[in-house]
């Protein structure tokens, strides 16, 4: 039988000027491929060249973290955008980070569209479709990541891209699959326990508790842990040390 592989990601590069968030360098020793703030939402252009270098250094997989222009709102805020702005937007971020991993001889990997752009991506077929689009005109190898079974998805199949389904340890899923809103309570989940039983339940069995109970299935190429939170160097740590207990190859996604 052959060996279940699952890749572990996590966003960085989202500190901002004077402004320092998250554990990047310590995050980066434990997961498989970054996604890196491109500075809409996060991260300016020496936190992006600082990032790339780090995450080199560690033999991660570099990728582009698109996300709506708000730096107040951390790009999770939904903003009225048309299919023009979406693909302009994400072909402009996308590009700034390929230059700097171009300077450091490195190749980019993949997109993952952040927060807000993510889960609008993730219903509306426009929005994916400009999103999927954007990618493949830059560079039709690239790896975009997704929410499992969501319009980002299929658009990417669609436009031909390589996709990867991504699930997340640190979120509460609606019924529909969709992620639980920030603005209600109980949509991040802060127990690493429950969090590590979830993650190995949706890679062994496919299927994922929802905020109703009911279970619903679910594919998992990626595994996200947001890079922000207060305990992402643990969870990143102790999923890594879980899957691999259980003879699960921790790996980036691949072109294969």
């Amino acid at each position: 039988m052959k060996r279940k592989s699952v890749d572990l990601n996590s966003d960085i590069g989202e500190s901002f000027g004077l402004y320092r968030i998250g554990q990047d360098e310590e995050v980066l020793s434990f997961i498989t491929s970054a996604n890196v703030a491109c500075g809409y939402h996060a991260g300016d252009h020496n936190v992006m060249n600082n990032t790339v270098k780090l995450a080199k250094a560690q033999g991660v997989a570099i990728g582009a973290h698109p996300g709506l222009p708000d730096l107040v709102g951390f790009g999770r805020r939904a903003m009225e955008v048309t299919p023009d702005d979406v693909y302009n937007m994400t072909v402009y971020q996308v590009s700034s980070l390929q230059g700097f991993a171009q300077l450091h001889d490195e190749n980019l990997h993949h997109v993952k569209p952040h927060g807000a752009l993510f889960n609008m991506a993730a219903k509306d077929p426009s929005t994916a479709e400009a999103i999927a689009s954007a990618v493949r005109d830059i560079n039709a190898s690239l790896i975009l990541y997704g929410l499992a079974g969501s319009e980002l998805v299929h658009a990417g199949k669609k436009f031909g891209l390589k996709v990867a389904e991504e699930v997340f340890a640190d979120r509460a899923y609606e019924p529909d699959g969709s992620l639980k809103s920030r603005a209600e309570e109980g949509a991040v989940i802060h127990d690493l326990q429950i969090a590590k039983e979830r993650v190995l339940r949706m890679i062994t069995e496919g299927f994922v508790s929802a905020t109703d109970g009911t279970d619903i299935p679910i594919s998992a190429d990626t595994i996200c842990v947001h890079g922000d939170g207060a305990q992402a160097l643990a969870f990143v740590k102790e999923l890594r040390a879980m899957l691999l207990s259980h003879d699960i190859e921790v790996k980036a996604v691949t072109q294969a």
